[in-house]
């Protein structure tokens, strides 16, 4: 459960910096956006950070079988 938190916080620090880079174009620039984005960024990378890979689903083993045939 913590990996989708994680995903959530990057995806809401990512808003968060857009804002602030619209702001700037704005030139109504607001730091409270970039700061709040970094600090979600670094909440969600440090919930993330001991994600295991998920196993191999194996949908293109038809392909790469295919191209070891070849060589």
């Amino acid at each position: 459960m913590l990996p989708r938190i994680g995903t959530f916080f990057i995806v809401v620090g990512t808003a968060s910096v857009l804002l602030f880079v619209i702001s700037d174009i704005a030139n109504t620039i607001a730091y409270n956006y970039l700061f709040i984005g970094l600090l979600f960024w670094s909440i969600g990378f440090f919930f993330r950070r001991k994600v295991e890979k998920s196993p191999s689903s194996n949908r293109f083993e038809w392909w790469n079988n295919t191209r070891k045939k070849d060589k």
